[in-house]
């Protein structure tokens, strides 16, 4: 059997749209020691290929991290599938908050150096020995405390359309930037009960990990992350304290959390929530952007994007050789528009005010 996949996207696509039935999205996560990564990410693809299930996984020595859909018929046989690795038996499983299906088209199976680059290379730090989990109640519980300091630990571009109220942003590019400024940030604070959270909660436990390995001592992180709070809450009839849009990263790009929107678009300032790639082959940012100015910039992130848009192709495919655009679909959008951003929001400030 060939693992891997050998499809245009295009076709793949296609044959997404042409399905009958319903997809459920799913992500998970296990820290554990992993022998041979490579052995069981060709396991996993040939069990998952035969179940028709699409997504990115990644594999590494200390544990695995997926974001997957399947069809709603194999739920049950997904589950057998993947509890049969010993090290995933019993593992928590979020199933998608608002999903139609579409998160994914492909299956996608890497061996990376870690399931979270963190930039640790301290051998003493153990990911075992972390901070202590909180479900649904409990958080509502312990954030009710004006005291509790409650830590996102998400990029700035997930903060800026939902966190939950009176969560701090740890404002760097990447986690692994994240992790040595939270304990920076947080040294006045080590006294107090330290909430972290973040989407389906890998990268919660391993800050709350790291800020144990740094020495504090009341340190809590939210099990199963937003994902998982949200269907807790839901369930238990408990009030859900998270204000705005879940994003995810995956084809849909944010869940619908509660009707509030925090955010502003980074055109016109309106409220909006609706992250997008910028139209434009050559840079694909991602940014906010509003109905009316999706029609007005042709989906572009500004006006030279707009502009290059209309050159012809080969002009454009000119101008993007030798262009490495790196992270670009998921960066934060923050040194590009962060001039833009803070117009914005003293506009929005002003305007409330008055």
């Amino acid at each position: 059997m060939i693992l891997h996949n050998r499809v245009s996207a295009e076709e793949l696509k296609q044959r997404l749209a042409a399905e009958t039935f319903s997809r459920i999205t799913i992500s998970f996560y296990q820290y554990a020691h992993i022998e041979d990564p490579r052995a069981l990410r060709d396991q996993l693809y040939e069990g998952l290929f035969k179940l028709s299930v699409f997504g990115r996984i990644y594999v590494a020595q200390e544990g695995i991290n997926a974001q997957i859909s399947a069809p709603h018929f194999h739920e049950e046989a997904l589950r057998d599938f993947l509890y049969s690795f010993a090290f995933m038996n019993g593992m928590r499983l979020n199933k998608a908050v608002d999903d139609d299906g579409k998160s994914f088209w492909v299956l996608k199976i890497k061996v990376r150096d870690k399931i979270v680059a963190d930039g640790i290379t301290d051998p003493s730090f153990n990911i075992l020995e972390r901070g202590r989990y909180l479900d649904a109640a409990s958080f509502n519980e312990i954030t009710s405390d004006p005291d509790t300091v409650i830590v996102d630990m998400r990029n700035h571009y997930e903060y800026e359309v939902g966190h939950f109220q009176d969560a701090i942003e740890i404002p760097s590019d990447t986690f692994r930037d994240q992790l040595p400024m939270s304990v920076d940030m947080l040294q006045d604070k080590k006294d107090k009960h330290i909430v972290m959270y973040c989407t389906g909660g890998i990268r919660c436990e391993k800050a709350s990990a790291y800020l144990l390995h740094n020495g504090f001592k009341n340190v809590y992180h939210l099990e199963g992350g937003i994902i998982e709070y949200t269907n807790k809450a839901k369930a238990q009839g408990l009030p859900n304290k998270f204000l705005g849009k879940n994003f995810v990263f995956d084809a849909r790009l944010g869940e619908r959390i509660g009707p509030d929107i925090i955010s502003h678009c980074h055109q016109c300032g309106k409220p909006c929530d609706t992250h997008t790639n910028c139209i434009n082959d050559g840079c694909h940012l991602l940014f906010l952007q509003c109905e009316e100015c999706a029609k007005k910039y042709e989906g572009c992130c500004s006006s030279e994007c707009q502009e290059i848009l209309h050159l012809p192709e080969e002009e454009q495919k000119a101008m993007r050789a030798g262009v490495d655009k790196g992270n670009l679909i998921f960066n934060k959008a923050k040194a590009r528009l962060r001039p833009r951003l803070n117009e914005i929001r003293a506009a929005a400030q002003e305007k409330g005010n008055g």
